[in-house]
């Protein structure tokens, strides 16, 4: 089984939406942004090769989807569709991808299943020979949203998917596409029913730590937007996108203690400087990361 970082489009957005309740002083000391207060965002996916024969991408980023007023209103920096142009470059095309996961719907997660934009074209989908394994929980978000998440959603994507006849949803710790390989559990402070995938390492147990390591790392788990890159690993930022902040901070801390105790690495989409870490905790009991990984080029695990 081998791992690869694969970079979608990337985005910039509100530092201020980014980081809740943090004051700008704190969060800019962090990462720079730029003269409209927006700072640099990652869209990038996970692709599992060889997960029990199969090539698994987790998550496909914002995609280039938007027509151009969208696109720049919502900070897309590129044109063309990269996450392809990232899959080729690693050796892969979407045609070869036999499972996208899928952490929730909302655009900058789920926008790079469909082709790029083209004026007078409807929008299509991608991947045509994956199953696409999604969260009960979030697929009812996403066909019956908040007025405060609507414009998240990305409204001709539900019912392509569902006309696909590939459409997994799942609501309990495994998914029948992907057995005991992948292990989910739920969030629900930054949208219900948000899935978290662990990428389950041969040879580790999975229960706890009863078993000697065997593999570099215990696992490896799909933080998505419970903790979007390094500085959110800090309990108390949160995202002003957040339905639920306090509640998010009290999974975000089961989340960390767990990973930690078990060696599972975390792996960021929206982190433009990491790709994947190892959790610390300090003698006062604050939350970091070491071994900080830039990109997974085939990682063996």
């Amino acid at each position: 089984m081998r791992l690869w970082s694969i970079l979608g489009n990337s985005q910039k957005l509100d530092g201020g939406a980014m980081f809740g309740n943090v004051p700008r002083a704190m969060w800019s000391q962090w990462v720079q942004p730029d003269a409209e207060n927006r700072i640099p965002l990652a869209c990038r996916a996970l692709l599992v090769q060889d997960l029990d024969g199969r090539n698994v991408l987790f998550e496909t980023g914002i995609g280039a989807f938007f027509e151009p007023k969208l696109k720049q209103r919502f900070g897309v920096v590129e044109d063309r569709h990269v996450l392809l142009d990232s899959l080729r470059k690693a050796g892969f095309s979407h045609e070869a991808i036999d499972a996208v996961v899928l952490s929730h719907l909302h655009f900058d997660h789920a926008g790079g299943l469909l082709a790029a934009w083209q004026q007078d074209r409807p929008p299509a989908l991608l991947f045509p020979n994956a199953t696409y394994v999604v969260g009960k929980r979030c697929w009812e978000r996403a066909l019956q949203p908040h007025a405060r998440d609507r414009a998240s959603f990305i409204a001709e994507l539900q019912p392509l998917l569902q006309a696909s006849g590939r459409l997994e949803l799942v609501e309990n710790e495994y998914s029948s596409t992907l057995g005991k390989s992948v292990r989910f559990s739920f969030s629900d402070g930054h949208t219900p029913g948000l899935m978290l995938a662990e990428v389950v390492v041969p040879g580790r147990d999975t229960e706890a730590d009863a078993t000697p390591a065997r593999a570099p790392f215990g696992g490896v788990a799909f933080c998505a937007d419970l903790i979007p890159g390094r500085p959110w690993v800090h309990l108390p930022v949160t995202m002003g996108y957040d339905r639920a902040p306090e509640l998010l901070i009290d999974e975000k801390r089961a989340f960390l203690d767990d990973k930690l105790a078990r060696d599972v690495r975390l792996f960021f989409t929206h982190d433009t400087g990491c790709a994947m870490a190892r959790v610390t905790r300090d003698e006062k009991g604050r939350f970091g990361t070491t071994d900080d990984m830039p990109q997974l080029t085939g990682l063996a695990a």
